[in-house]
């Protein structure tokens, strides 16, 4: 009877895979335990600070700022809304967390449609994207395109971001990330 021998490999290459499946699962609890941290809406210094002024293109819903609709305006500048709160999302149409954060925007906007005005600041993104998507996805508040500038303006470097401006025209809140209904609602209630 002959008796089998291992090939050198055979026991090293076990030995491999336990390793390397030790480290796959330790990394996987690393990124368990940072990515709601990374993910998590963060507060930035822009709050207090007078809401800097921009004019930018409306690509969609603009007669939601018309009375009457009829004479709806192809341009909004912070200036022009001031003695109005304010909702700026910033948001791209390839940015999934800004997709998933639309509906909550838009249920924000209808829900305080008469005391709060909804921006969408479509940024980062090609030129006639935004009205299509809005429009797909059923958006019913005004959409305005920048080219780059307003967001410069907010000091914006990730998206989407939500820049809650008081009817003095002060920034009372500004989140990067994905923020939820409620979070919305409260800083919008403190520029109420």
């Amino acid at each position: 009877m002959q008796e089998r021998t291992q090939a050198p490999n055979e026991s090293g290459s076990g030995a491999l895979y336990l390793v390397a499946g030790a480290l796959l699962i330790a990394g996987m609890l690393v990124a368990f335990a940072w990515l709601p941290r990374v993910l998590a809406p963060r507060e930035t210094g822009q709050v207090g600070r007078e809401a800097p002024d921009f004019r930018v293109p409306l690509v969609a819903n603009a007669e939601v700022l018309a009375a009457p609709p009829a004479l709806a305006p192809t341009t909004v500048s912070i200036a022009e809304l001031k003695g109005k709160a304010i909702l700026l999302d910033f948001w791209a149409t390839w940015c999934g967390p800004c997709q998933a954060e639309a509906p909550i925007v838009d249920r924000v906007a209808s829900r305080f449609r008469d005391r709060l005005v909804v921006i969408g600041v479509n940024t980062s993104d090609g030129e006639g994207l935004a009205a299509p998507w809005a429009k797909r996805h059923g958006l019913s508040y005004p959409i305005a395109f920048d080219d780059g500038h307003a967001a410069l303006a907010y000091g914006v470097e990730n998206l989407p971001t939500l820049v809650v401006i008081s009817k003095d025209g002060k920034i009372i809140g500004m989140r990067t990330g994905m923020t939820d209904g409620a979070e919305i609602e409260r800083l919008v209630n403190q520029a109420l």
